[in-house]
């Protein structure tokens, strides 16, 4: 069993009854999806492809279901997984902007306005992040992100946690794979029974 399976079955277990056959009704990404992702983020993880592999986002009409989870309330904060092709469709734009062009170039005029790890490098464009999972009210209080190009204190590939007001920005795990095993580790403490 590879970690991705493993983590799907610990997250089943884990569901209520109705958000498993939800689940069950969610289609895998196809090879055209995921080459189109692996295209755009070069570095993506494999375990994250493979995630998508079996379930292809988690926004989906009727078939919502809260996966994943944060730091946010000592774990408990549940999010959406996004499709490959929402995760695509979150470069450019708005997206396009970095940390710095959207609080302030200095420390001190970001200092007012956000708190940011010394692991994040704040002139990257946020598209260059993959963004994979919106918080539950759909992304407006808290994104996640996988951050290919971090700063010399951070990792590449690590998992970034984006929170709204106060605004931060903060490394929540090493890598993908890591990200899951804490999951895995808190009994997926932000499964709501």
């Amino acid at each position: 069993m590879t970690l991705v399976t493993t983590w799907l079955a610990g997250l089943r277990a884990a569901l209520p009854a109705g958000d498993c056959k939800k689940l069950a009704r969610i289609q895998g990404a196809g090879k055209p999806q995921l080459a189109a992702l692996r295209a755009a983020f070069p570095s993506c993880p494999a375990s994250l492809l493979e995630l998508l592999e079996h379930i292809d986002g988690t926004y989906t009409g009727k078939n919502r279901v809260l996966i994943l989870g944060s730091d946010v309330g000592e774990g408990t904060y549940p999010y959406y997984l996004l499709s490959a092709k929402e995760m695509l469709d979150e470069k450019g734009g708005l997206h396009a902007e970095s940390i710095a062009d959207i609080y302030g170039r200095t420390a001190r005029e970001r200092s007012q306005w956000v708190k940011v790890s010394r692991r994040i490098d704040v002139a990257l464009p946020m598209d260059r992040r993959l963004c994979f999972a919106h918080c539950m009210n759909n992304g407006g209080s808290s994104r996640l992100y996988l951050d290919f190009n971090p700063t010399l204190n951070g990792k590449a590939g690590q998992v970034m946690r984006f929170l709204h007001d106060p605004d931060s920005y903060a490394v929540i795990a090493d890598s993908f794979d890591d990200y899951l095993q804490r999951l895995l580790d808190g009994g997926f403490a932000f499964v709501e029974p």
